[in-house]
């Protein structure tokens, strides 16, 4: 992808999505009510992190599914969703904003989060070096 095409996937994403689970699958029975979050509301929830604090995934995922009434997060959306607001971050960065102004992705994003496999080693490197700044 090209320079600012993450952040046009982040700004261009649709609303986020409560449907019913149309079959038993990731940890969701069918039936039940499974938010497909958009880019801009991962960006939002991990913006609201505070410095020196982490959320995991799974907490993430309850929390986002509580806010919206839904009985869980799809953890194939979330991640999808993640890989955008990072590469959005990135960008923001290539471009010249400074670490602070970009969104702290490393404080969900731990070693063994399967996202942070998908990015550069360069772009893993510095979320973990992030995450060891702010002790967490």
């Amino acid at each position: 992808m090209a320079i600012g095409d993450w952040t046009a996937k982040l700004n261009q994403d649709p609303e986020p999505v409560v449907k019913r689970m149309p079959a038993t699958r990731a940890g969701m029975k069918k039936g039940d009510l499974i938010l497909l979050p958009s880019a801009r509301l991962v960006d939002d929830f991990i913006r609201a992190i505070p410095r020196g604090k982490s959320v995991s995934l799974l907490d993430l995922r309850a929390t986002m599914a509580r806010r919206h009434k839904a009985d869980g997060t799809c953890p194939v959306y979330l991640g999808y969703r993640l890989r955008t607001v990072a590469e959005a971050a990135f960008e923001a960065l290539e471009r010249g904003a400074k670490l602070n102004q970009i969104t702290p992705i490393w404080r969900v994003l731990d070693e063994k989060a399967l996202t942070l496999k998908k990015l550069s080693a360069e772009r893993a490197t510095l979320i973990l070096a992030q995450r060891r700044k702010e002790r967490i």
